[in-house]
């Protein structure tokens, strides 16, 4: 493949097939973090948590499968390889839940929403592009490494299994895949009875496409001849890297960002098609739109300091059990209640 296509297109590919997968489970699956918040606080419904913890026990055992098959070394993988502030983790996950909240969807969702036509989709992904590479390489750059600084660590992996199988012996694949299973078992005996199947089979599609990611690279990577990292899906600094691409391509390459970016919006415009037709949508409320876009810039600052968003750290660092994820991943979920009943509260003083 490589000798046919170079690695820069395939380390795209990869990333389109991913997100392909992604912007389906989006679009026919529902698969969306700020809807499952929503229905366990507000529907009192658990079904949407339990496809996530699918999601989460698939890839989980399929990393670990990979590496025991000899199709991925997760000591390579570029977000392991970085000892990441614990203030960053959780400011930056409060800052990217609550911004959620106030844009109606993260980083993969508006993605998502930009597929099946809705204009206001567009606008939120251009802000929180922006101020996430204003954040990473902009006017908030010395600020960001000021206050929440990072030290790389590539001879010790920053995950629980690494330090597991250090500490105490034994196989971190062993460790990890149990835990998988014993998550994938839970999810599947604890979905709502009419739509087990359903959430299962694109929990499980989502959970798939984030191992896609990992093994694809490391593929490219070990076998190729460039300097390529071995990374998965996260959908907030690879918005500002399509962006920068589509202004500068001729000084800049491709990335697995930009393919995992373009693969979900095909792969919801598809889903969209399927369900219920693709439809131009535009925001009729200026307040609306002017909270939507106070969100997507805190998104975008947000995902930087935690170092992913809710599925680059709440699904792609979770299933490597990353020392930070689950940290990060319980910020986000409480600023994104904070942000929920704030707008609730506002609503109601509104009416």
């Amino acid at each position: 493949m490589l000798d046919f296509v170079g690695e820069p297109v395939a380390i795209v590919l990869i990333g389109a097939l991913g997100g392909l997968l992604l912007g389906l489970a989006a679009r026919l699956g529902k698969f969306c973090t700020l809807g499952m918040i929503e229905d366990v606080h507000y529907g009192h419904d658990f079904g949407r948590m339990w496809m996530w913890v699918t999601a989460l026990g698939v890839a989980m055992m399929a990393n670990l499968a990979a590496q025991e098959m000899g199709w991925l070394d997760l000591s390579e993988v570029a977000l392991l390889g970085t000892r990441l502030s614990v203030a960053g983790a959780i400011v930056g996950g409060l800052l990217f839940g609550y911004g959620m909240a106030q844009a109606g969807n993260c980083g993969y969702g508006v993605l998502a929403r930009l597929g099946g036509g809705d204009i206001r989709a567009l606008m939120i992904a251009v802000v929180m592009g922006v101020s996430a590479s204003a954040t990473i390489f902009g006017i908030l750059r010395p600020l960001r490494l000021q206050l929440f600084e990072t030290t790389p660590s590539p001879s010790n992996p920053q995950s629980v299994l690494s330090l597991l199988e250090s500490g105490f012996g034994g196989s971190s694949a062993l460790l990890g895949g149990l835990l998988g299973a014993g998550l994938l078992v839970a999810s599947i005996l604890y979905q709502s009875q009419g739509k087990r199947l359903s959430r299962s089979i694109w929990g499980a599609v989502a959970g798939l496409a984030i191992s896609i990611g990992f093994i694809g690279t490391y593929q490219v990577a070990s076998t190729g001849f460039g300097a390529w990292d071995v990374e998965s899906h996260s959908f907030t600094a690879p918005i500002g890297e399509t962006i920068h691409y589509a202004m500068f391509s001729s000084g800049l390459g491709p990335k697995f960002g930009i393919g995992s970016v373009l693969g979900v919006i095909i792969g919801a415009a598809i889903g969209s098609l399927i369900q219920d037709g693709f439809r131009w949508e535009a925001c009729e409320d200026p307040r609306e739109l002017r909270r939507q876009i106070g969100g997507a810039a805190m998104m975008g600052v947000g995902a930087v300091l935690a170092a992913g968003c809710s599925i680059g750290q709440g699904l792609t660092a979770l299933s490597l059990l990353s020392f930070t994820a689950p940290l990060v991943a319980g910020s986000i979920w409480l600023g994104t209640w904070l942000g929920l009943k704030h707008l609730i509260i506002g609503l109601e003083a509104a009416n």
